[in-house]
């Protein structure tokens, strides 16, 4: 049996497009949306009672002071410009008579001054060794770092040393920042106190 490929739709019923067009043509009914409607009236009128509680609120003074505040008044009223200010405080009456006692340092000239400890002095001996070139390429490297060192001859025991050495420093923290900045040319020094 041949069959027709070209044609691609369906076959037709009978029957069946009649109750297709019938439906397509009718509107769908459209449904009132009474819950938000009712929603909406609620607000609006306890939004309304609230506006109204607010402004009746405002206008009314309190009902029974006012009758006696206006049966107790004078007829002449008194302007406050015109009245002399009642002072509420107390203090220049209690300061009037009072004596402050202030007293004052002696100046920084006559005072006796404490006895000042021998100032300590510090070394650094960054290197010791036979040779005085070796001496003196160690004092050029720290030349390089802005510090500056001498080479020490001494005479030992042991033989002829030359030593390395940085200083004099007042205090132990200028050393340390020197040996700080030694650290960084992996030159190890050793603090001596002299």
């Amino acid at each position: 049996m041949a069959r027709d490929y070209v044609r691609r739709s369906p076959p037709k019923k009978k029957g069946g497009n009649k109750k297709r067009s019938a439906g397509r043509g009718r509107a769908p009914e459209r449904r009132v949306p009474w819950l938000a409607i009712l929603f909406a009236l609620l607000l609006f009128g306890g939004l309304g009672y609230l506006i109204h509680l607010i402004k009746g609120s405002a206008g009314d003074p309190p009902s029974a002071e006012p009758a006696r505040v206006q049966q107790q008044a004078p007829a002449k009223k008194v302007n406050p410009i015109d009245q002399k200010p009642v002072e509420k405080w107390r203090y220049i009456e209690q300061l009037e008579n009072k004596e402050v006692v202030v007293s004052v340092p002696t100046p920084a000239n006559e005072r006796k001054k404490p006895e000042a400890a021998p100032a300590k002095i510090y070394y650094m001996q960054c290197g010791s060794f036979r040779s005085a070139s070796q001496a003196e390429q160690l004092k050029a490297r720290i030349a390089f770092q802005g510090l500056s060192s001498e080479v020490k001859r001494s005479e030992g025991s042991n033989g002829i040393w030359y030593r390395v050495v940085m200083g004099p420093y007042n205090s132990k923290r200028k050393a340390d920042q020197a040996k700080h900045k030694m650290s960084s040319i992996n030159t190890g020094c050793i603090l001596l106190q002299g």
